[in-house]
């Protein structure tokens, strides 16, 4: 009986949790394609492209309702964000927000924040 041993990595490793979710974020980073990222952790881009749904399936089952959850916000000063705007924005272009029902909120520059909860309230109740 002869035996072949191939070189090179072998063809089914582990990956601990960690280290899958150290390339996930890596990935969607956006500094680098998934190809360019599964590349450099020799990693088949399919398999990053697996672990990434994954991670989103994780999140989104682990929200109370589905979907739902907090993000991170920055508070831009005024001076930061005006330099900031594109060709045609202005100063004056309001704030969009978009509800859970799908309603657009649109909140123009110095509203009432008393109001502008009070109307969020009833849009999204009324469904």
């Amino acid at each position: 009986m002869t035996v072949t041993v191939l070189p090179g990595p072998e063809r089914r490793r582990r990956w601990t949790s960690a280290e899958k979710l150290k390339i996930v974020e890596e990935s969607l980073a956006g500094e680098a394609t998934v190809a360019e990222v599964a590349r450099r952790n020799d990693v088949h881009p399919n398999q990053l492209h697996a672990w990434r749904r994954e991670l989103r399936a994780q999140i989104s089952s682990s929200t109370p309702d589905g979907g739902a959850r907090f993000v991170p916000v920055r508070i831009a000063t005024r001076e930061r964000l005006l330099p900031a705007r594109g060709a045609g924005g202005s100063a004056a272009d309001p704030i969009e927000v978009v509800l859970r029902n799908g309603r657009v909120l649109r909140v123009p520059d110095g509203a009432a924040v008393a109001h502008v909860v009070a109307l969020a309230d009833a849009l999204e109740s009324r469904g």
